[in-house]
């Protein structure tokens, strides 16, 4: 199944959490680099992640997208 905006987000965002550099979350949240640059680069500006030196850290708004995200995805996941 492909992944849509919010789940890479929500992959991004939980990658992050604990801090993380450009080619973790490359990896982790299997995707490439320049599709990542987009999603950081949003991300920052809309404060859900924070860049220390060369380090990724996922904010408290980033922690309650993630929560959020999950809660609705166990919701959802039942409707068929």
């Amino acid at each position: 199944m492909r992944r849509n905006n919010l789940d890479i987000c929500a992959d991004i965002l939980q990658v992050a959490q604990p801090g993380a550099r450009k080619t973790q979350i490359v990896y982790k949240a299997n995707l490439n680099f320049m599709i990542v640059k987009k999603y950081l680069r949003n991300l920052i500006e809309n404060g859900f992640i924070e860049k220390f030196d060369k380090l990724y850290y996922t904010t408290n708004k980033g922690v309650n997208f993630i929560e959020s995200y999950e809660e609705f995805s166990s919701v959802a996941g039942g409707i068929r």
